[in-house]
């Protein structure tokens, strides 16, 4: 059986804010999910993890770095199976890349991307 998520699925969420240790507090008192320090290196972005598993949930990330032109929207990531023929396929459907592949190590990649109506999105492709 594989580990792998299943293509097209939901693989993740997270949401990018100025203030992500107040939003952090906010979801942690309104949902009950206990954070988690992610270090990123100056400072820390947030895995929400379930009180009953610990199992994480969410994230909540500081809007900087490579992070710092995303909406302060709540963001989905996609299961895809290949990364380069989706961002071609988003360029030929009238689509952007709004942040270029990142590799995230053993986890595998993701970009960044705006659909024909302005909605953005993250694509994942598993390693």
């Amino acid at each position: 059986m594989s580990d792998k998520l299943e293509v097209g699925s939901i693989g993740w969420i997270d949401l990018t804010v100025l203030n992500a240790k107040q939003v952090r507090d906010f979801y942690s008192g309104v949902i009950g999910w206990k954070p988690e320090n992610v270090p990123m290196g100056e400072y820390d972005d947030y895995n929400m993890t379930s009180p009953d598993s610990g199992t994480p949930s969410a994230g909540i990330c500081h809007k900087r770095g490579i992070n710092a032109k995303l909406p302060s929207a709540w963001m989905a990531y996609f299961i895809i199976e290949d990364m380069k023929e989706s961002l071609g396929k988003v360029k030929k459907l009238g689509g952007k890349v709004i942040i270029e592949p990142k590799n995230m190590g053993e986890h595998g990649s993701i970009a960044v991307i705006e659909d024909p109506a302005g909605a953005v999105c993250a694509l994942f492709e598993q390693a």
